[in-house]
């Protein structure tokens, strides 16, 4: 990471973001709904450096679909093996959903392209014209070393959390959000009063124009009389609340894996002991 400039990615992030929801749609046909729409969310496939969708049973056995972003491609896998790939630069996005409704239906499985998400999506980036990419290779290149950075700090987090209980769930990459986080939580029932922490990294959005790692405990805490927090966070309170550090601080910690990892258990320990658990 730090290779280029977090500024810098906003391009990368947004044609990876609608590439990604492919894969999303693939699930949606193909998996059983749950209330949370967790079906449709990724996991982090560091031996594919990609975002890969839940198991999908097909003819022969699983298979998932994912976004590779390094190269910005659809790519179906079976366990450590890419079946097969397509590559957006040069191609219509269209085009991509038929080859992989074409991929689908050589696997027994539903088709991707009729499916309608339950949510929007700003306007596609490349307004039905072909994704011309070929200077974003570097950018699309940073994009996944975000997020395979911030799967390995998020991994070594919940790990840390072991022995709470209920505890971290499993970390996924939301399609509508495009952020990886895990939800620690501090209750065993459920509701709007059930106490939790979301900690995660965003690559970018309408808040910040760069990735950040945000801590977020439920329910909100008192935005009157904050504590401090640890270097170099701050509280964010406009849209969503959390303890916020961005990427262009992030890539200024000396030692970043370890400083990074002590931001994000000190604000969950902050917000933790704010909440009560």
């Amino acid at each position: 990471m730090g290779r280029m400039p977090p500024a810098a990615l906003v391009a990368a992030r947004n044609f990876a973001h609608h590439a990604a929801q492919w894969p999303a749609k693939a699930a949606h046909a193909n998996l059983s709904a749950v209330p949370d729409d967790s079906h449709t969310a990724f996991t982090w496939d560091a031996s594919h450096a990609a975002l890969v969708s839940r198991m999908l049973q097909a003819k022969g056995g699983g298979v998932r679909v994912g976004i590779r972003m390094t190269r910005l491609e659809l790519i179906v896998t079976s366990g450590d093996s890419v079946l097969d790939a397509f590559q957006f630069d040069g191609k219509t996005d269209a085009a991509a959903g038929a080859w992989l409704d074409s991929k689908l239906h050589a696997l027994g499985l539903k088709p991707a392209g009729g499916v309608k998400l339950p949510y929007d999506l700003s306007a596609h980036p490349t307004g039905g014209r072909t994704h011309e990419l070929g200077m974003l290779g570097r950018e699309l290149g940073e994009l996944s070393r975000w997020f395979g950075g911030a799967a390995e700090v998020l991994e070594e987090f919940a790990g840390r959390l072991a022995g709470l209980r209920p505890g971290p769930g499993p970390l996924l990459c939301w399609p509508h959000h495009f952020d990886l986080a895990t939800l620690v939580r501090l209750d065993a029932g459920a509701g709007e009063s059930a106490r939790s922490v979301g900690v995660g990294v965003s690559p970018g959005d309408e808040f910040y124009a760069q990735p950040y790692v945000y801590v977020s405990p439920w329910p909100r805490l008192d935005g009157g009389n904050l504590p401090a927090l640890p270097p170099p966070g701050h509280w964010h309170t406009e849209g969503f609340f959390g303890a916020v550090a961005t990427g262009e601080e992030i890539l200024a910690m000396k030692d970043r894996g370890k400083a990074l990892l002590a931001f994000i258990t000190g604000a969950f320990e902050i917000g933790r002991a704010r909440l009560g658990a």
